[in-house]
């Protein structure tokens, strides 16, 4: 597998490491995917970390020239019919995820569970999440994403606070309450390290896949 780093920031350094560390061809990171030539592209596996408005502007062209592609950007959730078709048309395949940590993934699972078992039980959910300063979406695509999983199995929508302090990596809290008790669900990541690591096996992934899919689905 060959693989295009789309958006040469910190997560693109932290993807470039782990791509090393598994032995995987790294043929460029780029700031401006779109100057990447198409006999190029089409031999590699784009993996996206770059903002809601160069994703936004990009995404046509990683859809008609790459083998396929990984995205972690978020914040596009408004245009994902335009997105999905655009990699459905062109054959191109597409994994895509609020959050590519395997922890977060695990989170995920056992949020479903602990919805669906207690629906109609009075329990009241709300969610916090605590990001660093940089980060341009709040609330998280992380946070959304929890929010779906609780109000389609708990059939209550959650209130969702975003906190933005200092370089924190990611704290995500759903807290489950009742008259009788509270259980909390609770995700800290240490570094980007995590978001990486899921990202290149997402990559590997998409080898003889079709379609569009997050993340979640295929572990």
């Amino acid at each position: 597998m060959k693989v295009i780093i789309s958006g040469y920031g910190k997560m693109g350094h932290m993807v470039e490491n782990e791509l090393r560390n598994r032995g995987i061809e790294l043929v460029e990171a780029s700031e401006d995917i779109t100057a990447i030539r198409p006999e190029v592209a089409r031999e590699c596996v784009c993996i996206d970390f770059t903002t809601p408005e160069a994703f936004r502007a990009n995404y046509p062209f990683i859809a008609r020239n790459f083998k396929a592609a990984v995205v972690g950007t978020t914040g596009w959730n408004d245009i994902r019919d335009d997105v999905f078709q655009a990699f459905e048309a062109a054959g191109t395949p597409l994994v895509y995820a609020s959050n590519f940590s395997l922890g977060v993934n695990a989170l995920f699972a056992a949020v479903v569970r602990a919805s669906a078992l207690l629906k109609g039980a009075g329990y009241t959910p709300s969610i916090e999440e605590i990001h660093h300063i940089h980060k341009l979406d709040a609330p998280s695509g992380t946070a959304k994403s929890l929010g779906q999983l609780v109000e389609k199995g708990l059939g209550v929508k959650p209130e969702i606070s975003a906190i933005r302090e200092g370089e924190v990596p990611g704290i995500h809290t759903l807290t489950l309450e009742s008259s009788c008790d509270k259980l909390t669900f609770r995700h800290e990541a240490f570094s980007r390290e995590g978001f990486a690591k899921g990202a290149v096996t997402a990559a590997l992934l998409t080898e003889g896949l079709q379609g569009v899919h997050e993340f979640s689905e295929l572990l």
